[in-house]
Protein backbone atom coordinates (compact mmCIF):
# COMPACT_ATOMS: atom_id res chain seq x y z
CA UNK A 1 0.00 0.00 0.00
CA UNK A 2 1.50 3.39 -0.98
CA UNK A 3 2.41 5.62 1.99
CA UNK A 4 0.40 8.74 2.59
CA UNK A 5 2.33 11.97 2.22
CA UNK A 6 1.19 14.88 4.39
CA UNK A 7 1.40 18.19 2.57
CA UNK A 8 4.05 19.85 4.82
CA UNK A 9 6.61 17.14 3.90
CA UNK A 10 6.24 17.65 0.18
CA UNK A 11 9.24 19.41 -1.29
CA UNK A 12 11.26 19.25 1.95
CA UNK A 13 13.96 17.15 0.38
CA UNK A 14 15.50 13.74 0.87
CA UNK A 15 17.19 14.52 4.20
CA UNK A 16 13.91 14.89 6.10
CA UNK A 17 12.40 11.91 4.35
CA UNK A 18 15.43 9.86 5.36
CA UNK A 19 15.02 11.03 8.98
CA UNK A 20 11.42 9.82 9.06
CA UNK A 21 12.47 6.45 7.70
CA UNK A 22 15.24 6.22 10.33
CA UNK A 23 12.66 6.91 13.04
CA UNK A 24 10.41 4.16 11.75
CA UNK A 25 13.30 1.68 11.63
CA UNK A 26 14.48 2.74 15.10
CA UNK A 27 11.02 2.06 16.56
CA UNK A 28 11.00 -1.45 15.10
CA UNK A 29 14.50 -2.07 16.45
CA UNK A 30 13.38 -1.08 19.95
CA UNK A 31 10.37 -3.36 19.80
CA UNK A 32 12.55 -6.30 18.73
CA UNK A 33 15.22 -5.48 21.32
CA UNK A 34 12.79 -5.34 24.22
CA UNK A 35 10.96 -8.49 23.15
CA UNK A 36 14.23 -10.46 22.84
CA UNK A 37 16.06 -9.64 26.06
CA UNK A 38 15.27 -9.91 29.75
CA UNK A 39 14.92 -6.42 31.26
CA UNK A 40 18.12 -5.33 32.96
CA UNK A 41 16.19 -4.48 36.12
CA UNK A 42 15.26 -8.16 36.52
CA UNK A 43 18.93 -9.16 36.48
CA UNK A 44 20.33 -6.56 38.85
CA UNK A 45 20.41 -6.84 42.59
CA UNK A 46 18.22 -4.61 44.75
CA UNK A 47 21.31 -2.61 45.68
CA UNK A 48 22.30 -1.84 42.11
CA UNK A 49 18.69 -0.97 41.27
CA UNK A 50 18.64 1.53 44.14
CA UNK A 51 21.99 2.99 43.01
CA UNK A 52 20.73 3.34 39.47
CA UNK A 53 17.53 5.04 40.66
CA UNK A 54 19.57 7.47 42.73
CA UNK A 55 21.61 8.31 39.65
CA UNK A 56 18.48 8.87 37.58
CA UNK A 57 17.04 11.16 40.23
CA UNK A 58 20.30 13.13 40.42
CA UNK A 59 20.32 13.52 36.64
CA UNK A 60 16.79 14.91 36.72
CA UNK A 61 17.72 17.37 39.46
CA UNK A 62 20.64 18.56 37.32
CA UNK A 63 18.36 19.01 34.32
CA UNK A 64 15.81 20.88 36.43
CA UNK A 65 18.49 23.29 37.65
CA UNK A 66 19.69 23.83 34.08
CA UNK A 67 16.14 24.57 32.89
CA UNK A 68 15.73 27.16 35.63
CA UNK A 69 19.16 28.64 34.89
CA UNK A 70 17.96 29.25 31.32
CA UNK A 71 15.10 31.38 32.65
CA UNK A 72 12.40 28.74 32.09
CA UNK A 73 9.77 28.00 34.73
CA UNK A 74 9.51 24.17 34.78
CA UNK A 75 6.18 24.36 36.63
CA UNK A 76 4.14 27.15 35.01
CA UNK A 77 0.70 28.08 36.28
CA UNK A 78 -1.00 27.53 32.95
CA UNK A 79 -0.72 26.35 29.36
CA UNK A 80 -3.59 26.81 26.96
CA UNK A 81 -3.94 23.93 24.52
CA UNK A 82 -6.11 24.05 21.41
CA UNK A 83 -7.14 20.39 21.40
CA UNK A 84 -6.47 17.10 23.11
CA UNK A 85 -4.62 14.39 21.18
CA UNK A 86 -7.74 12.62 19.90
CA UNK A 87 -9.47 15.84 18.83
CA UNK A 88 -6.34 17.06 17.03
CA UNK A 89 -6.02 13.76 15.16
CA UNK A 90 -9.71 13.84 14.19
CA UNK A 91 -9.40 17.47 13.06
CA UNK A 92 -6.44 16.68 10.83
CA UNK A 93 -8.05 13.60 9.29
CA UNK A 94 -11.10 15.65 8.43
CA UNK A 95 -9.14 18.49 6.78
CA UNK A 96 -5.89 17.00 5.45
CA UNK A 97 -7.09 16.80 1.84
CA UNK A 98 -8.02 20.48 1.62
CA UNK A 99 -5.99 22.66 -0.75
CA UNK A 100 -4.48 24.99 0.24
CA UNK A 101 -3.89 23.63 3.75
CA UNK A 102 -6.64 24.68 6.14
CA UNK A 103 -5.60 27.35 8.63
CA UNK A 104 -7.18 25.34 11.45
CA UNK A 105 -4.25 22.93 11.16
CA UNK A 106 -1.70 25.68 11.66
CA UNK A 107 -0.34 27.22 14.85
CA UNK A 108 -2.21 24.96 17.27
CA UNK A 109 -1.16 23.98 20.79
CA UNK A 110 -1.10 20.46 22.21
CA UNK A 111 0.17 19.12 25.52
CA UNK A 112 0.85 15.83 27.23
CA UNK A 113 3.29 13.56 29.02
CA UNK A 114 6.37 12.45 27.10
CA UNK A 115 6.20 8.65 26.90
CA UNK A 116 8.92 8.10 24.28
CA UNK A 117 11.80 10.08 22.76
CA UNK A 118 13.93 9.40 19.68
CA UNK A 119 16.67 11.97 19.03
CA UNK A 120 18.62 11.90 15.77
CA UNK A 121 21.01 14.76 15.20
CA UNK A 122 19.13 17.93 14.41
CA UNK A 123 15.68 16.45 14.86
CA UNK A 124 13.73 14.36 17.35
CA UNK A 125 10.41 12.59 17.65
CA UNK A 126 8.39 12.57 20.90
CA UNK A 127 5.16 10.77 21.74
CA UNK A 128 2.87 12.89 23.91
CA UNK A 129 0.10 11.19 25.89
CA UNK A 130 -2.98 12.79 27.40
CA UNK A 131 -6.21 11.21 28.64
CA UNK A 132 -7.57 10.96 25.09
CA UNK A 133 -4.60 9.16 23.55
CA UNK A 134 -1.17 9.70 22.01
CA UNK A 135 0.10 12.09 19.34
CA UNK A 136 3.56 12.37 17.89
CA UNK A 137 5.60 15.58 17.93
CA UNK A 138 8.40 16.34 15.46
CA UNK A 139 11.09 18.64 16.86
CA UNK A 140 13.50 20.16 14.30
CA UNK A 141 16.39 22.48 15.00
CA UNK A 142 15.68 24.70 12.02
CA UNK A 143 12.14 25.36 13.36
CA UNK A 144 12.92 25.67 17.06
CA UNK A 145 16.35 27.33 16.74
CA UNK A 146 17.72 27.93 20.27
CA UNK A 147 14.64 26.20 21.72
CA UNK A 148 15.93 22.92 20.31
CA UNK A 149 18.56 22.81 23.07
CA UNK A 150 15.75 22.13 25.56
CA UNK A 151 15.63 18.52 24.32
CA UNK A 152 18.74 17.54 26.29
CA UNK A 153 16.94 18.48 29.52
CA UNK A 154 13.76 16.54 28.76
CA UNK A 155 13.03 13.05 30.09
CA UNK A 156 10.33 10.45 29.59
CA UNK A 157 7.60 11.36 32.07
CA UNK A 158 7.93 15.13 31.66
CA UNK A 159 4.90 17.16 30.66
CA UNK A 160 5.41 19.26 27.55
CA UNK A 161 3.37 21.81 25.64
CA UNK A 162 3.95 22.12 21.88
CA UNK A 163 2.85 24.84 19.47
CA UNK A 164 3.08 24.01 15.77
CA UNK A 165 1.39 22.71 12.64
CA UNK A 166 -0.33 19.37 12.10
CA UNK A 167 1.17 17.14 9.43
CA UNK A 168 1.23 13.47 8.44
CA UNK A 169 4.62 11.79 8.17
CA UNK A 170 5.55 9.39 5.42
CA UNK A 171 4.93 6.51 7.86
CA UNK A 172 1.32 7.72 8.14
CA UNK A 173 1.37 9.22 11.64
CA UNK A 174 -0.49 12.41 12.42
CA UNK A 175 2.17 14.64 13.94
CA UNK A 176 2.58 18.16 15.27
CA UNK A 177 5.57 19.86 13.65
CA UNK A 178 6.83 21.93 16.59
CA UNK A 179 7.55 25.66 16.39
CA UNK A 180 7.70 26.29 20.14
CA UNK A 181 8.13 24.13 23.27
CA UNK A 182 6.90 24.80 26.81
CA UNK A 183 7.84 22.65 29.79
CA UNK A 184 4.60 22.29 31.76
CA UNK A 185 5.92 19.96 34.51
CA UNK A 186 9.35 18.42 34.95
CA UNK A 187 9.07 14.84 36.19
CA UNK A 188 11.52 14.12 39.00
CA UNK A 189 11.08 10.34 39.11
CA UNK A 190 11.50 7.87 36.25
CA UNK A 191 8.40 6.00 35.15
CA UNK A 192 8.07 2.21 35.48
CA UNK A 193 9.39 0.11 32.61
CA UNK A 194 6.97 1.24 29.91
CA UNK A 195 7.66 -1.41 27.29
CA UNK A 196 6.43 -4.21 29.52
CA UNK A 197 3.65 -2.32 31.25
CA UNK A 198 3.09 -2.10 34.98
CA UNK A 199 1.88 -5.55 36.03
CA UNK A 200 2.77 -5.78 39.71
CA UNK A 201 -0.66 -5.83 41.36
CA UNK A 202 0.59 -4.39 44.65
CA UNK A 203 2.10 -1.37 42.91
CA UNK A 204 -0.91 -0.90 40.66
CA UNK A 205 -3.29 -0.59 43.62
CA UNK A 206 -0.95 1.37 45.90
CA UNK A 207 0.23 3.81 43.25
CA UNK A 208 -2.78 4.07 40.99
CA UNK A 209 -1.27 7.09 39.27
CA UNK A 210 1.50 4.84 37.90
CA UNK A 211 -1.07 2.26 36.85
CA UNK A 212 -2.98 4.93 34.92
CA UNK A 213 0.21 6.16 33.25
CA UNK A 214 1.55 2.73 32.31
CA UNK A 215 -1.73 0.97 31.48
CA UNK A 216 -3.87 3.86 30.29
CA UNK A 217 -5.70 2.03 27.51
CA UNK A 218 -6.61 -0.81 29.87
CA UNK A 219 -7.40 1.07 33.08
CA UNK A 220 -8.92 4.44 32.18
CA UNK A 221 -11.94 2.97 30.32
CA UNK A 222 -12.98 1.11 33.49
CA UNK A 223 -13.24 4.32 35.48
CA UNK A 224 -14.87 6.22 32.63
CA UNK A 225 -17.49 3.44 32.55
CA UNK A 226 -17.90 3.69 36.33
CA UNK A 227 -18.68 7.39 36.02
CA UNK A 228 -21.18 6.69 33.26
CA UNK A 229 -22.89 3.99 35.33
CA UNK A 230 -23.40 6.38 38.23
CA UNK A 231 -24.62 9.08 35.87
CA UNK A 232 -27.01 6.59 34.26
CA UNK A 233 -28.42 5.52 37.63
CA UNK A 234 -29.00 9.14 38.60
CA UNK A 235 -30.83 9.82 35.35
CA UNK A 236 -32.92 6.66 35.70
CA UNK A 237 -34.09 7.63 39.19
CA UNK A 238 -34.46 11.35 38.44
CA UNK A 239 -36.65 10.53 35.46
CA UNK A 240 -38.91 8.54 37.79
CA UNK A 241 -39.39 11.41 40.19
CA UNK A 242 -36.85 10.46 42.85
CA UNK A 243 -35.06 13.24 44.73
CA UNK A 244 -31.33 12.90 45.41
CA UNK A 245 -30.41 13.86 48.98
CA UNK A 246 -27.43 13.85 51.35
CA UNK A 247 -27.48 12.32 54.81
CA UNK A 248 -24.87 12.35 57.62
CA UNK A 249 -21.66 10.36 57.38
CA UNK A 250 -20.77 10.88 61.04
CA UNK A 251 -23.59 9.35 63.07
CA UNK A 252 -24.27 8.74 66.79
CA UNK A 253 -25.65 5.24 66.11
CA UNK A 254 -24.25 3.01 63.34
CA UNK A 255 -27.48 1.28 62.33
CA UNK A 256 -29.23 0.07 59.20
CA UNK A 257 -27.07 -2.95 58.38
CA UNK A 258 -25.27 -5.94 59.88
CA UNK A 259 -21.71 -4.60 60.04
CA UNK A 260 -19.04 -3.51 62.50
CA UNK A 261 -18.54 0.26 62.30
CA UNK A 262 -15.48 2.48 62.40
CA UNK A 263 -15.36 4.57 65.58
CA UNK A 264 -14.18 8.17 65.90
CA UNK A 265 -14.38 10.97 68.45
CA UNK A 266 -15.73 14.49 68.02
CA UNK A 267 -13.51 16.73 70.13
CA UNK A 268 -15.76 19.79 70.35
CA UNK A 269 -18.81 17.71 71.32
CA UNK A 270 -16.72 15.27 73.38
CA UNK A 271 -18.83 12.52 71.86
CA UNK A 272 -18.13 9.15 70.31
CA UNK A 273 -19.37 8.96 66.73
CA UNK A 274 -19.32 6.37 63.97
CA UNK A 275 -18.82 6.36 60.23
CA UNK A 276 -22.14 5.31 58.73
CA UNK A 277 -22.59 1.70 57.67
CA UNK A 278 -25.75 2.51 55.67
CA UNK A 279 -27.96 5.48 54.80
CA UNK A 280 -31.22 3.63 55.42
CA UNK A 281 -32.55 5.12 58.64
CA UNK A 282 -31.95 8.73 57.63
CA UNK A 283 -33.60 8.20 54.25
CA UNK A 284 -36.62 6.64 55.98
CA UNK A 285 -36.81 9.69 58.24
CA UNK A 286 -37.30 11.71 55.04
CA UNK A 287 -40.14 9.40 53.95
CA UNK A 288 -41.69 9.96 57.39
CA UNK A 289 -41.21 13.71 56.90
CA UNK A 290 -43.20 13.70 53.67
CA UNK A 291 -40.89 13.03 50.74
CA UNK A 292 -42.32 10.20 48.62
CA UNK A 293 -39.22 9.17 46.63
CA UNK A 294 -35.63 9.75 47.78
CA UNK A 295 -32.23 8.29 47.02
CA UNK A 296 -28.59 8.77 47.91
CA UNK A 297 -25.39 7.61 46.22
CA UNK A 298 -22.55 7.84 48.68
CA UNK A 299 -19.72 6.21 50.56
CA UNK A 300 -20.44 3.88 53.47
CA UNK A 301 -17.87 2.34 55.78
CA UNK A 302 -17.77 -1.14 57.29
CA UNK A 303 -14.93 -2.39 59.47
CA UNK A 304 -14.66 -5.73 57.76
CA UNK A 305 -12.19 -7.85 55.82
CA UNK A 306 -10.80 -7.15 52.37
CA UNK A 307 -11.32 -9.66 49.59
CA UNK A 308 -12.35 -9.97 45.96
CA UNK A 309 -15.71 -8.26 46.45
CA UNK A 310 -15.32 -6.43 49.78
CA UNK A 311 -13.61 -3.13 50.58
CA UNK A 312 -14.03 -1.34 53.94
CA UNK A 313 -15.39 1.74 52.18
CA UNK A 314 -17.61 1.43 49.14
CA UNK A 315 -20.22 3.30 47.15
CA UNK A 316 -23.83 2.43 47.89
CA UNK A 317 -27.09 3.46 46.24
CA UNK A 318 -30.08 3.44 48.56
CA UNK A 319 -33.56 4.48 47.43
CA UNK A 320 -36.93 4.57 49.20
CA UNK A 321 -40.36 4.92 47.63
CA UNK A 322 -43.55 5.46 49.61
CA UNK A 323 -46.52 3.21 48.74
CA UNK A 324 -44.26 0.63 47.04
CA UNK A 325 -43.26 -2.87 48.19
CA UNK A 326 -40.46 -5.26 47.33
CA UNK A 327 -42.30 -6.49 44.23
CA UNK A 328 -42.33 -2.95 42.82
CA UNK A 329 -38.64 -2.60 43.69
CA UNK A 330 -37.84 -5.88 41.90
CA UNK A 331 -39.41 -4.51 38.73
CA UNK A 332 -37.43 -1.27 39.11
CA UNK A 333 -34.12 -3.09 39.64
CA UNK A 334 -34.65 -5.20 36.50
CA UNK A 335 -35.40 -2.11 34.46
CA UNK A 336 -32.57 -0.06 35.95
CA UNK A 337 -29.78 -2.61 35.58
CA UNK A 338 -30.84 -3.77 32.12
CA UNK A 339 -31.08 -0.14 30.96
CA UNK A 340 -27.63 0.72 32.33
CA UNK A 341 -26.09 -2.43 30.84
CA UNK A 342 -27.53 -1.58 27.43
CA UNK A 343 -26.33 2.02 27.65
CA UNK A 344 -22.80 0.96 28.63
CA UNK A 345 -22.31 -2.02 26.31
CA UNK A 346 -24.94 -1.67 23.61
CA UNK A 347 -26.59 -4.85 24.85
CA UNK A 348 -28.10 -6.31 28.00
CA UNK A 349 -25.61 -9.18 27.61
CA UNK A 350 -22.11 -9.00 29.04
CA UNK A 351 -19.30 -11.54 28.86
CA UNK A 352 -17.20 -12.40 31.90
CA UNK A 353 -14.62 -15.05 31.16
CA UNK A 354 -16.52 -17.81 29.39
CA UNK A 355 -19.90 -16.80 30.89
CA UNK A 356 -22.50 -14.65 29.14
CA UNK A 357 -24.72 -12.79 31.62
CA UNK A 358 -28.02 -11.42 30.31
CA UNK A 359 -29.63 -8.65 32.38
CA UNK A 360 -32.75 -8.47 30.23
CA UNK A 361 -35.99 -8.80 32.27
CA UNK A 362 -37.55 -10.86 33.65
CA UNK A 363 -34.94 -12.18 36.06
CA UNK A 364 -35.26 -15.56 37.71
CA UNK A 365 -37.01 -15.58 41.11
CA UNK A 366 -36.32 -18.29 43.73
CA UNK A 367 -37.52 -18.74 47.29
CA UNK A 368 -34.68 -18.72 49.83
CA UNK A 369 -35.94 -21.63 51.92
CA UNK A 370 -36.73 -23.79 48.89
CA UNK A 371 -33.45 -23.00 47.11
CA UNK A 372 -31.40 -23.69 50.23
CA UNK A 373 -33.09 -27.05 50.72
CA UNK A 374 -32.56 -27.89 47.05
CA UNK A 375 -28.83 -27.07 47.18
CA UNK A 376 -27.89 -28.23 50.69
CA UNK A 377 -30.63 -30.61 51.79
CA UNK A 378 -31.40 -28.41 54.81
CA UNK A 379 -34.99 -27.37 55.49
CA UNK A 380 -34.84 -24.43 57.88
CA UNK A 381 -38.24 -25.27 59.31
CA UNK A 382 -37.25 -28.61 60.84
CA UNK A 383 -34.10 -27.54 62.73
CA UNK A 384 -33.81 -25.47 65.87
CA UNK A 385 -30.71 -23.30 66.37
CA UNK A 386 -28.45 -26.03 67.82
CA UNK A 387 -29.61 -28.65 65.32
CA UNK A 388 -28.99 -26.23 62.47
CA UNK A 389 -25.44 -25.63 63.70
CA UNK A 390 -24.76 -29.35 63.94
CA UNK A 391 -26.24 -30.03 60.49
CA UNK A 392 -24.23 -27.19 58.96
CA UNK A 393 -21.03 -28.63 60.48
CA UNK A 394 -21.85 -32.07 59.07
CA UNK A 395 -21.98 -30.71 55.51
CA UNK A 396 -18.75 -28.75 55.74
CA UNK A 397 -19.67 -25.32 57.11
CA UNK A 398 -17.13 -23.92 59.57
CA UNK A 399 -19.21 -22.90 62.59
CA UNK A 400 -18.31 -20.98 65.69
CA UNK A 401 -19.68 -21.43 69.21
CA UNK A 402 -21.17 -17.93 69.06
CA UNK A 403 -22.73 -18.17 65.57
CA UNK A 404 -26.32 -16.95 65.70
CA UNK A 405 -29.01 -18.60 63.60
CA UNK A 406 -28.99 -15.71 61.15
CA UNK A 407 -25.22 -15.96 60.68
CA UNK A 408 -25.48 -19.73 60.09
CA UNK A 409 -28.13 -19.24 57.41
CA UNK A 410 -25.96 -16.60 55.78
CA UNK A 411 -23.02 -19.02 55.67
CA UNK A 412 -25.22 -21.73 54.17
CA UNK A 413 -26.47 -19.34 51.48
CA UNK A 414 -22.94 -18.17 50.64
CA UNK A 415 -21.69 -21.74 50.33
CA UNK A 416 -24.52 -23.64 48.67
CA UNK A 417 -26.75 -21.13 46.87
CA UNK A 418 -24.88 -18.04 45.76
CA UNK A 419 -22.23 -19.77 43.59
CA UNK A 420 -25.03 -21.19 41.41
CA UNK A 421 -26.67 -17.81 40.76
CA UNK A 422 -24.79 -16.92 37.59
CA UNK A 423 -27.68 -15.36 35.68
CA UNK A 424 -29.44 -12.42 37.39
CA UNK A 425 -31.63 -13.91 40.12
CA UNK A 426 -33.81 -12.61 42.95
CA UNK A 427 -33.66 -14.69 46.15
CA UNK A 428 -36.91 -14.01 48.03
CA UNK A 429 -38.30 -14.08 51.55
CA UNK A 430 -35.61 -14.20 54.22
CA UNK A 431 -35.88 -15.35 57.83
CA UNK A 432 -36.85 -12.57 60.22
CA UNK A 433 -33.67 -12.88 62.30
CA UNK A 434 -31.61 -11.86 59.23
CA UNK A 435 -33.76 -8.82 58.40
CA UNK A 436 -34.85 -6.74 61.42
CA UNK A 437 -35.91 -3.76 59.29
CA UNK A 438 -38.13 -5.68 56.85
CA UNK A 439 -41.91 -6.19 56.87
CA UNK A 440 -43.10 -9.66 57.87
CA UNK A 441 -44.82 -11.87 55.28
CA UNK A 442 -48.50 -12.13 56.26
CA UNK A 443 -48.76 -15.72 55.03
CA UNK A 444 -45.38 -16.96 56.34
CA UNK A 445 -44.70 -16.23 60.02
CA UNK A 446 -40.99 -15.90 60.77
CA UNK A 447 -40.17 -14.69 57.24
CA UNK A 448 -40.03 -11.17 55.79
CA UNK A 449 -40.61 -9.51 52.43
CA UNK A 450 -36.99 -9.19 51.42
CA UNK A 451 -35.00 -10.01 48.31
CA UNK A 452 -31.36 -10.03 47.38
CA UNK A 453 -30.32 -9.87 43.74
CA UNK A 454 -27.36 -11.91 42.53
CA UNK A 455 -25.42 -12.20 39.29
CA UNK A 456 -22.24 -14.14 38.54
CA UNK A 457 -22.50 -15.58 42.06
CA UNK A 458 -22.28 -12.16 43.69
CA UNK A 459 -24.84 -10.06 45.55
CA UNK A 460 -25.58 -6.78 43.78
CA UNK A 461 -28.82 -5.58 45.42
CA UNK A 462 -30.85 -5.89 48.60
CA UNK A 463 -34.44 -4.76 49.18
CA UNK A 464 -37.25 -4.84 51.74
CA UNK A 465 -40.85 -4.00 52.05
CA UNK A 466 -39.92 -1.72 54.91
CA UNK A 467 -41.20 -2.43 58.40
CA UNK A 468 -43.39 0.53 59.41
CA UNK A 469 -44.96 -0.66 62.67
CA UNK A 470 -43.05 1.24 65.40
CA UNK A 471 -43.92 -1.28 68.11
CA UNK A 472 -42.69 -4.26 66.10
CA UNK A 473 -39.61 -2.32 65.03
CA UNK A 474 -38.74 -1.61 68.66
CA UNK A 475 -39.16 -5.29 69.50
CA UNK A 476 -36.91 -6.25 66.57
CA UNK A 477 -34.20 -3.82 67.69
CA UNK A 478 -34.37 -5.14 71.25
CA UNK A 479 -33.99 -8.69 69.92
CA UNK A 480 -30.91 -7.57 67.97
CA UNK A 481 -29.43 -6.13 71.15
CA UNK A 482 -30.11 -9.45 72.92
CA UNK A 483 -28.35 -11.33 70.10
CA UNK A 484 -25.41 -8.95 70.27
CA UNK A 485 -24.96 -9.60 73.97
CA UNK A 486 -25.62 -13.33 73.81
CA UNK A 487 -23.38 -14.05 70.81
CA UNK A 488 -20.90 -11.19 71.35
CA UNK A 489 -21.57 -10.15 67.77
CA UNK A 490 -20.59 -6.58 66.89
CA UNK A 491 -22.12 -6.91 63.41
CA UNK A 492 -25.80 -7.24 64.32
CA UNK A 493 -27.98 -4.19 63.79
CA UNK A 494 -28.25 -1.54 66.51
CA UNK A 495 -31.19 0.20 68.15
CA UNK A 496 -31.61 3.82 67.03
CA UNK A 497 -34.01 5.45 69.49
CA UNK A 498 -34.40 8.64 67.49
CA UNK A 499 -35.45 6.60 64.45
CA UNK A 500 -37.99 4.75 66.60
CA UNK A 501 -39.38 8.10 67.75
CA UNK A 502 -39.64 9.22 64.12
CA UNK A 503 -41.51 6.03 63.21
CA UNK A 504 -44.09 6.77 65.88
CA UNK A 505 -45.16 9.77 63.80
CA UNK A 506 -46.16 7.35 61.04
CA UNK A 507 -44.29 5.94 58.04
CA UNK A 508 -46.33 4.90 55.00
CA UNK A 509 -45.76 1.50 53.33
CA UNK A 510 -42.35 1.85 51.66
CA UNK A 511 -40.14 -0.12 49.31
CA UNK A 512 -36.41 0.26 49.98
CA UNK A 513 -33.42 -0.68 47.85
CA UNK A 514 -29.65 -0.90 48.23
CA UNK A 515 -27.28 -1.51 45.31
CA UNK A 516 -23.51 -1.82 45.64
CA UNK A 517 -22.23 0.42 42.85
CA UNK A 518 -18.74 -1.10 42.89
CA UNK A 519 -20.00 -4.65 42.38
CA UNK A 520 -22.34 -3.56 39.60
CA UNK A 521 -19.43 -1.85 37.85
CA UNK A 522 -17.33 -5.01 38.32
CA UNK A 523 -19.93 -6.95 36.36
CA UNK A 524 -20.47 -4.36 33.63
CA UNK A 525 -16.72 -3.83 33.15
CA UNK A 526 -15.84 -7.53 33.39
CA UNK A 527 -13.40 -6.94 36.26
CA UNK A 528 -12.52 -9.80 38.65
CA UNK A 529 -11.95 -7.77 41.84
CA UNK A 530 -13.55 -4.80 43.57
CA UNK A 531 -10.09 -3.24 43.74
CA UNK A 532 -10.07 -3.02 39.96
CA UNK A 533 -13.04 -0.62 40.00
CA UNK A 534 -11.88 1.53 42.93
CA UNK A 535 -9.33 4.19 42.06
CA UNK A 536 -7.78 3.98 45.51
CA UNK A 537 -8.69 0.68 47.23
CA UNK A 538 -7.86 0.24 50.89
CA UNK A 539 -4.35 -1.15 51.45
CA UNK A 540 -2.27 -1.82 54.51
CA UNK A 541 -0.01 1.16 55.24
CA UNK A 542 3.58 0.02 54.88
CA UNK A 543 6.73 1.67 56.18
CA UNK A 544 9.08 2.84 53.44
CA UNK A 545 11.53 0.00 54.20
CA UNK A 546 8.91 -2.67 54.85
CA UNK A 547 8.73 -5.82 52.78
CA UNK A 548 5.43 -6.94 54.28
CA UNK A 549 3.06 -8.43 51.74
CA UNK A 550 -0.57 -7.38 51.46
CA UNK A 551 -2.83 -10.20 52.72
CA UNK A 552 -4.91 -12.04 50.16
Amino acid sequence: MPEKTGFPLQGMGSALQSLVRQDYAFRNFLRLFHSSFTPLAAQDSKESMADREDTLLENRVTKLERIRANGIDPYPARFHRSYDAAAATALFEGLEKTEPPDEKLQNISLAGRIISMRTMGKAAFLDLQDSSGIIQALLRQNNLEAGFDLIKDLDIGDHLGVRGNLIRTRTGQVTIDAMELTVTAKGMRPLPEKWHGLRDVETRYRQRYLDLIANQDEIMPVFVLRSKVIRGIRKFLDDRGFLEVDTPILVPVAAGAHAKPFVTHHNALDEQLYLRIATELYLKRLIIGGFDKVYEIGRVFRNEGIDQDHNPEFTLLESYEAYADYNDVMDMVEQMVSTIADQMNGSTKITIGDQVIDFAPPWQRVNLREELEKRSGIDLEIYDDEQLKNKASEIGIVTEVLDSRGRLIDKLLSTFVEPHLVQPTFVLDYPEEMSPLAKGKPDAPGYVERFEAFAFGMEIANSFSELNDPKVQRERFEEQERIRELYQDDEVDRRDDDFLTAMEYGMPPTGGLGIGIDRLVMLLAGQPSIRDVLLFPQMRTLASDSTEEEPE
